[in-house]
């Protein structure tokens, strides 16, 4: 990348999301070298994930793409701990929903802007339907990784559920799919930290997540905020 574009990069984002950035990916680091040292295939994973957040929050779809890779790596991270209810939400499900969320948000670029994506407020009659295939997902997601002896099974299936919400809510552009994705990651954070018990390892897949979870939490607050924005300025027109 030129000096040019990576001085069009730097300014694209604000001073607190560089900040934000770097205090993530040093966290990351710093955790994999304590904790971790051998499987970097879980550093570039944590990598690649708090950068697809950080461009999340901005509604570009590039965050959509980098979510595929690290959905790609984390299934294969979860496949060592035998947590297959991870494996089989990210590959199955997150990666391919992905995939849809980025045609989503290309094809609803808010006023031509294919940097920011028209943020989208979902109806009650949706709502209700999201609820209830959410139900639907859980119920036969439990038995499926039942079937697999997953461990921590109840968990596994907690995090199946914040997961379809979280995807769900990304493909149809809410702002509120940052908040599924907290409440996914406060699970994953227990999840890792059991997984720790037996391999220390693990420790720095579950700092990953806490640093996810500040990223969610401020991705929210950044969708709510163009939200706002882009609905005023429709108003005026």
């Amino acid at each position: 990348m030129s000096h040019k574009n990576w001085k069009s990069l730097l300014h694209y984002f604000t001073k607190g999301e560089i900040v934000l950035w770097g205090a993530s990916a040093a966290f990351i680091i710093v955790s994999f070298f304590l904790f971790d040292r051998i499987n970097y295939s879980t550093l570039a994973a944590s990598l690649i994930g708090v950068t697809s957040l950080i461009f999340n929050a901005k509604g570009n779809p590039i965050g959509q793409i980098l979510m595929v890779v690290f959905s790609m790596l984390y299934g294969a991270i979860s496949f060592t701990f035998a947590y297959y209810g991870e494996m089989i939400t990210y590959l199955g499900m997150t990666a391919p929903m992905a995939v849809f969320a980025l045609i989503s948000w290309l094809r609803n670029p808010y006023n031509g802007n294919k940097a920011e994506v028209k943020v989208n407020r979902l109806k009650r009659k949706e709502m209700l339907f999201m609820i209830l295939l959410t139900a639907v997902v859980t119920v036969v997601f439990y038995y499926i990784l039942a079937a697999f002896h997953t461990t921590n099974l109840i968990l596994s299936t907690a995090s199946v559920t914040t997961s379809f919400l979280a995807v769900y809510l990304t493909c149809r552009r809410s702002a509120f799919y940052a908040v599924a994705y907290a409440a996914n990651d406060i699970i994953l954070i227990v999840l890792w930290i059991l997984a720790s018990l037996s391999n220390a390892s693990y420790l720095s897949v579950a700092i990953c997540f806490a640093v996810f979870f500040a990223n969610d939490i401020y991705g929210f607050f950044s969708w709510w905020k163009m939200q706002q924005r882009q609905e005023a300025n429709r108003a005026c027109i």
